[in-house]
């Protein structure tokens, strides 16, 4: 694969308590064969030659901060959780002066493969979009975004499952959340975003939206094995999980 062109941050959303964890420890520290979810997130990262990393942290803060400690971070903070769009805002500062992509990652979402961002940022460059997202295809989409596309298979737009016609609802491609930005692009447009839907949150697919509103081109790049993509939000999630990573 050839070399990534232009320098890239990384941004890890690890500010999430993770109700549904059962348990007091913020989500991102639970383990996946004996190690935090975040730590495999930023090592990821590292491996990729991301020129700076930054998780959003939150929910006891200076716990996942602790576990970093050894890691060349710089933490961002979402202190209300807000939605996706609100945490990435949090790093505006840290990137207000940087000239290159910013790469969108999470905590929670620790099997997310070094090859398949090279090939998101690969696409990103390549196609010279202001933003490009991953899909796939789920067997049950319940509850992910869907990527509707144009007839010629370019973007048209990202709907959340709570804002979803029944018969968007059918489409089977789903954002995966993760996405490359042009860092300038990005930090220009989320003051814009706006939380006019069903959770009154600010989400970070909204950006993309805003891109298309502007008669600019996202970049699609589609994987197939969506086990990479699958996030944690209970403890049997994170069991099936562990057992997934030892398979592959």
């Amino acid at each position: 694969m050839e070399m990534i062109a232009n320098p890239f941050a990384v941004v890890i959303l690890a500010a999430g308590k993770g109700t549904r964890m059962n348990s007091d420890l913020p989500k991102v520290l639970h383990e996946i064969n004996g190690k935090p979810m975040i730590t495999q997130v930023v090592e990821t990262a590292e491996k990729i030659g991301a020129e700076r990393i930054i998780p959003v942290v939150g929910y006891k803060h200076e716990l996942v901060q602790d576990a970093l400690k050894n890691y060349p971070v710089n933490f961002a903070y979402q202190l209300e959780q807000l939605g996706t769009a609100h945490a990435v805002m949090q790093c505006s500062s840290l990137l207000k002066d940087f000239k290159g992509n910013v790469l969108i990652l999470y905590g929670d979402v620790p099997l997310i493969t070094s090859d398949t961002l090279k090939h998101l940022l690969h696409t990103h460059e390549s196609e010279n979009t202001p933003g490009t997202i991953l899909t796939t295809d789920l067997p049950d989409p319940f509850g992910y975004g869907r990527v509707i596309r144009n007839e010629d298979g370019s973007l048209n737009r990202i709907v959340e499952e709570k804002d979803a016609s029944n018969e968007e609802k059918q489409c089977k491609e789903v954002n995966t959340g993760f996405y490359v930005f042009t860092a300038e692009v990005l930090f220009d447009l989320l003051p814009q975003v706006g939380n006019n839907n069903a959770q009154g949150e600010y989400y970070l697919p909204d950006v993309l939206n805003l891109i298309i509103a502007k008669n600019q081109k996202v970049a699609i790049d589609k994987i197939k094995n969506y086990n990479e993509i699958q996030g944690v939000n209970t403890v049997e999630q994170l069991t099936e999980l562990a057992a997934i990573s030892n398979d592959e």
